[in-house]
């Protein structure tokens, strides 16, 4: 049942991103557990898109895409309600445009209960302290130390990284004035800058990291970091 469920969300984001950016992935991936769900797309840029990556017009097309996406998370949200039968409280999307690459991510309402009990997201894996100890450095780097940081492994290939309390004062500031887009913008371009220097991060899974994304939802004051890993390289 779950594999047809999987097949079934894949197909219907697949043709949503069709009709809504003009062509859709080459493929989709989805992972599903009790409380969060993962979409990964690949080779998923249109012609337009790879002129104006030609341009560095990187900035362009993730404001494009924003745009589109504020449409599509709420057809996205009723659909995984509905056939799923999972209510999603958060909603988390990256992008990385040169891979081609794409990723959401969606958690369920009753996964915060978790959060604040204290309890893992998921299984206990080899190296989870020393990836939390990385995160923090990074996140120090870029804004601040976290309030806290829980990850799971969802599968084999991907790992879910969740903080909380990330924002410093003056970044809800601008969240407050309506410039939410442009910090968004400038925080991927910081925090990816920091996240893609990915040997340390391998030396503690042993393996390769393929992809990284990044989100935040700012009203929560969260953020989900999403390491896609390929376990046969090293």
């Amino acid at each position: 049942m779950e594999q047809g469920l999987q097949a079934d969300l894949g197909s219907y984001i697949g043709k949503l991103l069709r009709d809504s950016f003009g062509r859709g992935p080459g493929s989709v991936f989805v992972s599903i557990n009790n409380t969060t769900v993962t979409v990964y797309l690949r080779n998923f840029l249109s012609p337009t898109e790879q002129i104006l990556m030609t341009q560095q017009q990187e900035n362009l097309i993730q404001q494009t895409r924003d745009k589109l996406m504020e449409t599509l998370i709420p057809e996205i949200k009723a659909y995984v309600k509905i056939y799923a039968r999972m209510d999603i409280n958060e909603f988390y999307y990256d992008w990385s445009l040169h891979n081609k690459t794409g990723l959401f991510v969606c958690v369920c309402s009753n996964e915060d209960e978790e959060i604040k009990n204290d309890k893992p997201l998921g299984s206990d894996y080899n190296g989870k302290e020393e990836i939390h100890d990385e995160i923090n450095k990074i996140s120090i780097e870029a804004e601040k130390l976290p309030e806290k940081v829980s990850s799971t492994h969802l599968n084999e290939r991907t790992l879910i990284v969740i903080r909380d309390g990330i924002l410093v004062r003056i970044e809800k500031e601008l969240i407050r004035m309506g410039l939410s887009e442009s910090l968004r913008i400038a925080k991927r371009n910081l925090e990816k800058g920091l996240l893609h220097n990915t040997s340390r991060f391998e030396s503690i899974l042993n393996c390769k990291v393929s992809d990284i994304f990044v989100d935040w939802d700012f009203n929560l004051d969260k953020s989900a970091i999403v390491l896609i890993l390929n376990p046969t390289k090293k």
